[in-house]
C-alpha cells in the first residue's frame, strides 16, 4: 500500500518551521508496510489544498494530512475537506467536552467561543481524540482511499498517529513484514565500499534491497526486506547480514538499530573501566555534545574543553607559546599536546584532540583551509593524523568530528 503525506502551512513554504512531521509519520508506516509515495507542502491557501488532495486521491491508497486545524481564520483545513468531501461542520459533544476539559485543567486564559469551535468536525468523519491538544484528528474515506487529517503540533500528531491512526489502519488493512537492518561503517567511501560488494548486491533476493546512506566520513549500508512471510523475511535478513558483514569488517562499527559509533566508544570503555576526556577547537564541541547526549555517559566522559582561541589553548589547557609560535597552531605538536594536557588534567585514560582550519579564511593558522589534525593520547603514546576535509567550513567540521569516533574507535579495541 501507498501514503501521501500533505503538510499545510505557510511557515514551513518560508523556512519558518522545520517540517519534522513527515519525517515521523513516514518512519512509523515503513514500520507496517506502508511506502510513501510523495510528500508534498503546501499553503494555508483552499485552491491549493483542493487541488493536493485530488492529486493525492489519484496518487496513494491513504492520504494523511497534517497542519491548518487551529482556531484562528488562517487555518482553513477543516472547512476546505467539508468542500472536497462535500460535507458540513457539526459540533462533536466529545471533542467539546475534552477541549472544555483542558482549558479547565491546563490553561489560565478564559475558554472563548473561538476555542469552541475546535469541536466543529465534517459530519462524515471518525473523530481520533486528541488527549494533547484542542483540534482533533479526523479519519474520512472517499473512493476507496483514506483520508486523515491531523494537527500539526508535533508531540499531538505523534500521539494520534502511535494511538489511534495506526491501529485504525491495522484493523482495516493487511499489510505485509518490513524489516531493515542498518550497518554503520567508517573510513571507506561509497564508491569504494559499492565495488568491494558488488557481487554481494548482486546476489541479493528480490525482495531485498540494498542501500548506500553516505555522510560526512561515514556510510550506512541498509538492507530492507519486505514480504507477507515473516518467516521469511527473519530467516534471508539474518542470513544476508552474515554475508554482508566479512566483505566490511574493517570498515564496519556496529548496527544502527542497537548504537550510534559514540554509543559503542562509551560501552567499551564503560565495559574496562578505562575514562575519556577531549579538548576540541575547530569542532567546536560537537564530539563533547554527542558522547552527553546519551545515559550514563559520565561513567567515562570525565569532561571536556572548548579552545577555540589560540589564548585559551595557552591559558587554559597550558600550552607553550613558543611552541604554538614555532609550529602554527594547526600542528601535530600542538594537537598532541591538547590531547596530553587535557588527559592529565581531568586524569583520564584517554584524550583527545581536535585543531584545524574549517575556514572560510585561514585564522591564527598558516595551514590550508581544510587541514585538521587529530590526536589521541594515553598514558603510554600519543598518536595522531592530519586530515584535509575540503573546503566547506560544515563539511571540514563534520568530518573531523566523524574520524575523531573513528579513530578512538580503532585505539580502544586494540585492547
Amino acid at each position: 500500500m501507498t501514503a501521501e503525506i500533505i503538510t499545510i502551512g505557510d511557515e514551513i513554504l518560508i523556512g519558518q518551521t522545520i517540517d519534522t512531521n513527515s519525517a515521523f509519520i513516514a518512519k512509523e508506516f515503513n514500520k507496517i508496510g506502508i511506502s510513501i509515495f510523495q510528500i508534498t507542502t503546501v499553503q494555508d491557501d483552499k485552491e491549493h489544498i483542493l487541488k493536493a488532495l485530488k492529486e493525492a486521491e489519484d496518487n496513494a491508497d491513504i492520504v494523511i494530512i497534517t497542519g491548518g486545524l487551529g482556531p484562528t481564520k488562517d487555518d482553513i483545513t477543516k472547512r476546505t475537506l467539508c468542500e472536497y468531501f462535500n460535507d458540513v461542520l457539526v459540533e462533536d459533544k466529545a471533542v467539546l467536552q475534552n477541549v472544555e476539559y483542558l482549558f479547565s485543567k491546563y490553561i489560565k486564559t478564559p475558554i472563548s467561543d473561538i476555542n469552541r469551535h475546535q469541536a466543529l468536525v465534517p459530519s462524515k468523519c471518525k473523530v481520533l481524540m486528541n488527549r494533547y491538544g484542542t483540534a482533533p484528528g479526523m479519519w474520512m474515506e472517499k473512493n476507496g482511499r483514506v483520508f486523515v487529517s491531523l494537527p500539526g503540533v508535533p508531540y499531538e500528531m505523534k500521539a494520534l498517529i502511535e494511538n489511534e491512526v495506526i491501529p485504525l489502519l491495522r484493523k482495516t488493512y493487511s499489510f505485509p513484514y518490513i524489516k531493515h537492518k542498518t550497518l554503520l561503517t567508517y573510513g571507506l567511501g561509497e564508491s569504494a565500499i559499492a565495488g568491494r560488494i558488488e557481487d554481494f548486491e548482486d546476489s541479493l533476493p528480490d525482495f531485498i534491497k540494498l542501500a548506500y546512506l553516505p555522510s560526512l566520513g561515514r556510510v550506512k549500508l541498509r538492507l530492507s526486506a519486505k514480504s507477507m512471510d515473516e518467516k521469511l523475511v527473519e530467516y534471508e535478513m539474518e542470513k544476508q547480514v552474515d554475508k554482508l558483514i566479512p566483505l566490511v569488517e574493517d570498515i564496519f562499527v556496529g548496527f544502527e538499530d542497537d548504537m550510534s559509533i559514540e554509543q559503542i566508544i562509551g560501552s567499551r570503555l564503560t565495559d574496562v573501566g578505562e575514562t575519556l576526556s577531549i579538548a576540541e577547537s575547530c569542532t567546536g564541541g560537537r564530539i563533547a555534545q554527542a558522547f552527553t547526549a546519551n545515559s550514563g555517559a559520565s561513567q567515562y566522559f570525565k569532561g571536556s574543553l572548548v579552545t577555540y582561541a589560540t589564548e585559551a589553548k595557552i591559558n587554559v589547557l597550558k600550552l607553550s607559546e613558543e611552541e604554538i609560535e614555532q609550529n602554527s597552531v594547526v600542528s601535530r605538536q600542538v594537537a598532541e599536546a591538547m590531547a596530553n594536557n587535557v588527559r592529565k588534567l581531568f586524569n583520564t585514560d584517554y584524550g583527545l584532540s581536535t585543531t584545524g582550519n574549517a575556514g572560510p579564511t585561514k585564522g591564527d593558522s598558516h595551514a590550508e583551509v581544510g587541514t585538521v589534525w587529530i590526536a589521541i593520547a594515553t598514558k603510554d603514546k600519543v598518536i595522531s593524523k592530519v586530515f584535509n576535509f575540503s573546503n566547506h567550513r560544515e563539511k571540514v567540521i563534520m568530518k573531523a568530528t566523524n574520524k575523531a569516533f573513528e579513530m578512538l574507535l580503532k585505539e580502544i579495541s586494540k585492547k
